[in-house]
């Protein structure tokens, strides 16, 4: 006749399964804090990756800013616009040329 096994007999540890697991447990542990480093890692890295493409989007974004500043002004400074803008604040070009001052050598 069969032998009914109760639950005992499928998780029991034998001596020698039990000193197997005591003499390698600080190894497990080993592994553990490993496995731990590693995720931490993992993690660290990813939030690296998203500071860096943000920091990119910026970057964009200031570059795009700098170029439309650089185009205003270089709008701005063509003669016609000045020209315009002397009218408007009621300057106007003296005809004849600046005169240089020339100091003498003594």
């Amino acid at each position: 006749m069969a032998k009914k096994k109760n639950l005992r007999d499928y998780t029991a540890i034998g001596s020698i399964g039990a000193e197997l697991i005591l003499k390698n447990l600080p190894f497990v542990f080993f592994l553990g804090f490993l496995a731990t480093i590693y995720i931490a890692n993992a993690h660290y890295a990813e939030k690296r990756i998203r500071e860096i493409l943000e920091l990119q989007k910026e970057v964009r974004d200031l570059r795009r800013q700098y170029n439309s500043l650089v185009s205003e002004i270089a709008f701005h400074s063509r003669y016609s616009e000045i020209s315009k803008e002397m009218k408007e604040l009621g300057l106007q070009r003296e005809g004849r040329q600046p005169i240089k001052i020339v100091v003498p050598n003594d």
